[in-house]
């Protein structure tokens, strides 16, 4: 199960990178799926909102984190799971790795390793699965919102607040922070 879903995930990645080219294909699979329905929300949002292109941005975007909010959420517990799963594991993990430290020989440092590996697998952890999906599946969405918003004449022109939506603007950057 784990190896088609490695699979399915290499496959999928060059494909959501084809995208990755510029504005001006039409007809590219990106801009199909992702730049246009994107275009068309956005104004949709905006003739609700009162023509406000910024507003409709900041809906859209609630809105897509509430769509992706399982997914989240999901991955959110697991890594809690896995937190509590390596609390458990670490006087032992502390334990093997002060011996690894130790040694300089290959064939010690090995069998350390292999307990290690043991120890992950006896109390069913897999340091190597971080799971990105969420980001995964966000990260060709907002692609395709910026794209809708700096592609189209219409949206890019108007401006929000006191910055253009088309232009970017340093101090919208430290709002965040």
């Amino acid at each position: 199960m784990k190896k088609l879903f490695t699979m399915i995930i290499v496959l999928l990645i060059p494909a959501l990178l084809t995208g990755c080219q510029a504005l001006t294909s039409e007809g590219s699979f990106f801009q199909s799926t992702f730049i246009n329905p994107f275009t068309w929300l956005i104004k949709l949002f905006a003739g609700i909102t009162g023509e406000s292109y910024g507003l409709a941005i900041i809906l859209i975007t609630v809105l897509i984190r509430l769509v992706l909010m399982p997914l989240m959420l999901k991955q959110y517990k697991y890594q809690q799971n896995m937190k509590e799963k390596m609390e458990v594991l670490k006087p032992e993990m502390d334990e093997i790795q002060k011996q690894l430290k130790g040694t300089k020989d290959p064939a010690e440092q090995r069998k350390l390793q292999q307990e290690m590996m043991g120890l992950y697998q006896k109390h069913g952890v897999n340091p190597l699965s971080v799971g990105c999906l969420p980001m995964l599946v966000q990260m060709p969405i907002l692609m395709g919102l910026y794209y809708a918003i700096s592609g189209s004449a219409e949206i890019a022109s108007h401006s929000f607040l006191w910055f253009n939506l088309g232009h970017s603007d340093i101090w919208i950057t430290q709002l965040p922070g």
